[in-house]
């Protein structure tokens, strides 16, 4: 019998205890702001949990084909769409499988929009408040010259006939007091076109399963905007929020090297690979078996196995040396993980196994050479 403990390394491994956990708690906050609080697949991918996921929503956002595709088939709820920019091979099977369509600028809003509009879509409009409230600038689309967005001098006083909803998304697990910067911001710049439009999305990044994350206060924020604007529906489509710490990592030492004095642990998986975000933002995540550092206690750096300079991360301390075959657990890589993970090197890729709430594991997928050789030509 498969358990967290023997399962073959690498491999991520899910908890439907936890994600059953997120998933009350956001459809909780649902509930009492009476906003509706969709899914990102751009944080989480993994489509045999939406059977899990489909007990408390059904409703997603897309930004590929694939991922409408992959929503449509399985979730089978509203479909959101937003894409940096449409073309005339993707708009009609946007159109054709979406619910709701954002444009990202007025040129595809005036290009796409009043087809959209004509085959019964909801068309909305991105906004950018120009409220920075992201410290890590890759992840941060109110830089200034962003990309993302119209800026409210650009529309002036009317918009366009062909636009039902306005869409604004500034943040990256943020907390609800950084949504209340956001609003207000919103609300000074883009407030008189509200009497115009049929909804607002208010984007992605809100973590409110994250712990101590002011849920109280984001109903208060949401439920005072509905007030001021009661005609409008009011959308929210976290992504990491849904997967928080609801999986993990599982990895194997191979090897131990050291130069100048310098002690890493090679494992069965990579940073580069299996973990890019580590390196991307960059951030030191959490091994379940490390210890707080202390004079005298055994310290590595953590290789990955794959033939990058810069696939490792450091340093952790651990109560006793580490050594061929010990395992480790990579905390927390259920979101923004899964989806951005690559084949470099041909490394093999992690299995994914979900650890159901009876205490079973079981494979939800494993990979072997056909999916490398499938993916490169």
């Amino acid at each position: 019998m498969l358990t967290p403990a023997n399962i073959p390394t690498p491999c991520y491994l899910i908890y439907e205890d936890k994600l059953r956990a997120n998933l009350r708690l956001i459809s909780d906050v649902s509930k009492r702001s009476g906003a509706k609080i969709i899914m990102a697949f751009k944080a989480n991918a993994v489509w045999r949990t939406f059977d899990i996921i489909g007990e408390y929503c059904r409703d997603f956002t897309a930004s590929s084909l694939n991922e409408l595709e992959l929503g449509n088939t399985t979730l089978g709820g509203d479909a959101h769409s937003y894409c940096p920019a449409y073309t005339d091979s993707t708009i009609d099977s946007y159109i054709a499988g979406s619910t709701h369509i954002t444009f990202n600028s007025l040129e595809q809003a005036k290009r796409f929009a009043p087809r959209a509009l004509a085959a019964g879509v909801s068309t909305g409009l991105r906004v950018n408040p120009q409220c920075s409230v992201i410290d890590t600038d890759i992840y941060n689309p109110a830089l200034p010259g962003s990309r993302f967005g119209v800026t409210a001098d650009r529309i002036g006083a009317t918009l366009p006939d062909y636009i039902e909803g306005l869409h604004f998304h500034a943040l990256c697990e943020s907390s609800s007091y950084d949504l209340e910067k956001v609003l207000d911001a919103f609300e000074q710049q883009f407030g008189h076109l509200l009497p115009q439009v049929k909804w607002v999305n208010m984007g992605g990044g809100h973590l409110m399963t994250r712990q101590g994350y002011d849920t109280g206060h984001l109903v208060s924020l949401l439920t005072s905007f509905r007030q001021r604007y009661p005609w409008l529906e009011v959308i929210l489509e976290p992504g990491s929020a849904f997967t928080w710490r609801t999986g993990d990592l599982l990895a194997s030492v191979v090897d131990v090297v050291e130069n100048q004095g310098i002690k890493t642990a090679i494992i069965d998986a990579s940073f580069a690979c299996h973990m890019p975000d580590c390196l991307e933002m960059p951030y030191k995540p959490a091994i379940s078996e490390s210890v707080e550092p202390a004079d005298g206690l055994p310290t590595y750096r953590i290789g990955g196995n794959s033939c990058l300079s810069g696939d490792f991360m450091g340093d952790w301390s651990f109560a006793e040396p580490l050594k061929q075959g010990d395992r480790l657990t990579f905390e927390d890589m259920n979101h923004y993980t899964t989806v951005k993970t690559t084949m470099f090197n041909g490394i093999a890729h992690p299995s994914i196994a979900l650890a159901r709430s009876n205490g079973e594991v079981e494979y939800l997928r494993q990979f072997d050479f056909s999916d490398y050789k499938s993916r490169m030509s």
